[in-house]
């Protein structure tokens, strides 16, 4: 898949980019001897955002495994639509509160997971569920999850290190903060969203629980209070952030409405059948 190659290549781009930079700014301070260190380091760095990014990702937003003893219906579906998909099921995690979202991490198709809020699975209809299901699947099929998984780990890293320049905070922010925001608009774009709306839409064989679960989403993010890092806008299913201040430079997701219009679109006699049942 065309797609899926692009994705990797945008992911080893994003990490020999930043040993890369790294490299440079030890040229800068102090020449080739400590460019070499800087060197080392940026691939030791790389290496742990390569195989360790998606538990990195899932411990900062408090994930837990999910054990199959547990949700053992949910498990199945997952199975089911795995298969559909034609991906190695992935591995599922529990976010425990109830903001209604749901988030895939992974290195490709067959090392990822699933993030699911309490509130989500509380809340969503079976279909809905399958249908948010769906389009995490579909991400980790394209190998979204791939470039997504390490531009949240580096970027979150850039914005978290104005935390240290105590009275210079503010400034630093007003500078890494942009920087990050960069990165991530330059390797994802919003259109992925809309190919994983599309895939989704097959792998259920319907658009129409994934749309409906949109709409619901919409509505339950406004009466549940949520607090993350923006810069982990781009692994959920919707944003989950008001698009204001720095939270609005990290969107990379559609409007809702034009996301739901184009789902309800590949069906479009829906409106008939709904009123013959």
């Amino acid at each position: 898949m065309l797609r899926a190659t692009l994705n990797v290549a945008k992911a080893w781009l994003l990490l020999g980019g930043f040993v890369a930079a790294l490299s440079s700014f030890g040229w800068w301070l102090g020449g080739i001897r400590l460019a070499s260190v800087f060197f080392v380091v940026g691939l030791l760095m790389a290496a742990t955002v390569h195989w360790y990014g998606p538990r990195i990702v899932l411990a900062s937003l408090g994930a837990r495994e999910l054990l199959i003893g547990e949700a053992p219906d949910l498990y199945t579906t997952v199975e089911r639509l795995a298969l559909r998909a034609r991906v190695a099921r992935p591995r599922l995690f529990v976010l425990a509160d109830g903001h209604p979202r749901a988030l895939a991490v992974g290195r490709g198709a067959s090392a990822s997971g699933i993030a699911l809020s309490q509130g989500l699975v509380g809340m969503a209809p079976p279909a809905e569920l399958e249908g948010v299901l769906a389009h995490e699947l579909a991400r980790i099929r394209h190998r979204d999850v791939t470039v997504e998984t390490p531009v949240v780990v580096l970027t979150s890293w850039l914005v978290e290190a104005s935390r240290i320049g105590g009275w210079l905070e503010r400034a630093l922010l007003f500078v890494l903060g942009p920087i990050a925001a960069s990165i991530v608009q330059a390797l994802l774009s919003s259109r992925r969203v809309f190919a994983a709306d599309v895939e989704a839409a097959k792998i259920c064989e319907s658009p129409h629980g994934l749309a409906d679960a949109l709409v619901r989403l919409e509505q339950a993010q406004e009466l549940v209070s949520f607090q993350a890092s923006p810069t982990t806008e781009p692994l959920y299913t919707v944003n989950p952030f008001e698009p204001v201040g720095l939270a609005g430079m990290f969107s990379t997701h559609p409007p809702i409405s034009q996301r739901v219009q184009r789902l309800r679109a590949l069906d479009p006699g829906w409106r008939e059948k709904l009123r013959a049942a």
